[in-house]
């Protein structure tokens, strides 16, 4: 019961492959009281009211592009739990200039722009909103999902490279702010390459997961490992640790 009495939201769920999906099994197991949210065509199109059921947990939908959405989401999130928010996981990540197959020597600049939005200023909305709303508790934890590719070259993950590196800067930059006046810790996790459905859309995805499982002296960590790691830095064990970037890659990282 590593997170009895909280309350968080949890970004990006989608079916059982998902990251998300695994924290929010997680989260409940640890005795969290969650909301779930994720856009209305991912609902339609995934699994994710299945999810609902199972952790007989609500849905609210939410278009992370829409600060509108944002605002109504966190309003809504509050008046459920009859307060503020605990913790936060933002696991949103998209690019259609890889859904299209879009070299990144001749990307769509439309596309690239709403990569960006989607990958990393979402972030950015959701912690502007909570901060401007009090909306996170004190000490309170957001995580959001990172990869190497903001560190290093990978030429398949095509613009998402650059909405990675600035999703890593928000963390650092708004967990400062945070950090000094409500002692609210930010992080990201950079995660092994993981078969999720998003994961498995990218180009030369299955040999560059065989390449980290070889590399890494432990091996690819799972979304199962992922979401033990959230259920720690949302926990009170972890109150003094902020603005990280965190390799949960089985020592790939290490070994380039």
């Amino acid at each position: 019961m590593l997170l009895k009495n909280k309350k968080g939201i949890l970004f990006g769920a989608l079916d059982a492959d998902s990251i998300a999906w695994k924290v929010a099994q997680k989260c409940h197991q640890e005795g969290a009281s969650i909301v779930l949210t994720n856009t209305e065509v991912a609902q339609r199109l995934g699994k994710i009211d299945d999810l609902a059921a199972e952790l007989n947990v609500p849905f609210f939908p939410c278009d992370v592009s829409n600060l509108e959405d944002i605002e109504l989401l966190i309003d809504k999130s509050q008046e459920h739990f009859g307060g503020q928010i605990d913790f936060i996981l933002h696991a949103v990540g998209m690019s259609y200039n890889i859904r299209k197959q879009k070299p990144y020597t001749n990307i769509n600049y439309d596309f690239m722009q709403k990569t960006l939005d989607i990958s990393a200023i979402s972030l950015h909305k959701i912690l502007q909103t909570c901060y401007q709303k009090n909306a996170l508790s004190d000490a309170g934890s957001v995580v959001t999902l990172s990869y190497i590719a903001a560190q290093r070259i990978l030429p398949n993950y095509n613009d998402m490279t650059e909405a990675k590196a600035l999703l890593e800067s928000i963390v650092r930059h708004f967990g400062y702010y945070y950090g000094k006046n409500n002692k609210v810790r930010i992080n990201a996790i950079s995660q092994s390459p993981t078969m999720t459905t998003a994961g498995k859309n990218i180009q030369g995805f299955q040999e560059l997961y065989e390449q980290a499982e070889k590399i890494s002296p432990l091996g690819n960590a799972t979304a199962e490992d992922c979401a033990n790691l959230c259920s720690l830095l949302f926990s009170d064990y972890t109150t003094k640790l902020t603005m990280q970037t965190i390799y949960l890659d089985g020592g790939f990282s290490m070994c380039l």
